[in-house]
């Protein structure tokens, strides 16, 4: 069988222009900024929503004043801008939101310009030191890279590549796992970072036999979508196995992997319960499969498999 995602996944669907070519051009991103729109983010990375809304809480640029404004691109009127701002810059004119939740409630265009901004404003905050002399480094180019003071070495965001795959007996089952510390009706599909000198396929099938201990083939890829959660680019594939294959997990990484029918699946994304995230209490009354929400790209590849003919 085979099935494609119907539409790109939620952080997939960057429209605004990101102007690259404007951010060695200080007097003209200093011109931008008058009337600029500013999109904020708190401590913990979550964004500032209009209260009721699914809408972010734009603000005019001018509100950062001295702090540093990343730039994130330009429609040819407006340019837009992000920083972060504690909550009570802000007061109680806004609610805060995580990515996670967020990315798939936004329209197209700020759920690209949510994502470009959490993932590049945690970049710099882990990058305030030179990684070749141990300088301080200052931000350039608009926030989009770092020049050290001492030694003149210019770094730019990293991005780490990871596969995700679903996992799929070419009929009617797929195989889900539950990572160690996830609430004990929590399934998603396999996934992990690319190794050096990995190509993408051998990346796949060596994540999922070292997950769950299944040889898989007929490695396809799906689609691609950026987890700014801090840096990643999660390729998305699917990919055959065996159901009657002996399943053998990762230790202190998979607690368990089944194989689910697609009836399971299809009433689980009806019944649409979302992991919060929150505790898994040892009384709590949990659904017999909860799957992941509506962001991540794992959701999107599980629910066009599971409703593919």
């Amino acid at each position: 069988m085979t099935f494609e995602l119907p539409t790109p996944p939620p952080l997939s669907r960057a429209v605004l222009d990101r102007a690259a070519e404007l951010r060695d051009d200080q007097e003209m991103l200093t011109k931008l900024l008058d009337g600029g729109r500013l999109l904020v983010l708190d401590e913990h990375f979550r964004v500032a929503l209009r209260p009721g809304e699914s809408t972010i809480a734009w603000l005019d640029a001018a509100v950062a004043g001295s702090r540093f404004v990343s730039f994130l691109g330009y429609d040819g009127e407006t340019a837009y801008w992000a920083c972060r701002l504690d909550h009570e810059a802000l007061g109680d004119e806004v609610e805060w939101e995580h990515l996670r939740v967020a990315g798939s409630l936004l329209d197209d265009e700020e759920a690209g310009l949510f994502a470009t901004a959490a993932g590049l404003l945690a970049w710099q905050q882990r990058s305030r030191f030179c990684t070749n002399c141990g300088t301080r480094v200052d931000l350039t180019k608009g926030g989009w890279a770092t020049q050290c003071s001492g030694c003149d070495t210019e770094e730019y965001p990293r991005t780490d590549p990871a596969v995700i795959c679903l996992v799929h007996d070419g009929a009617d089952r797929v195989l889900l796992a539950r990572g160690t510390h996830w609430p004990r009706s929590r399934f998603s599909t396999i996934a992990g970072f690319v190794e050096t000198g990995e190509s993408l396929e051998a990346c796949v099938r060596r994540e999922i036999h070292e997950e769950v201990g299944v040889v898989v083939s007929d490695i396809r890829y799906l689609a691609s979508q950026p987890w700014p959660l801090p840096r990643s680019l999660m390729l998305g594939f699917a990919a055959k196995a065996d159901p009657a294959a002996e399943l053998n997990f990762a230790d202190g990484e998979i607690a368990e992997a089944r194989w689910f029918h697609r009836d399971e699946v299809r009433a689980a994304l009806e019944a649409a319960t979302i992991w919060n995230f929150g505790p898994d209490p040892e009384d709590a009354v949990l659904p017999d499969l909860i799957l992941s929400g509506r962001t991540s790209i794992a959701h999107h590849m599980i629910r066009a498999w599971a409703f593919s003919d």
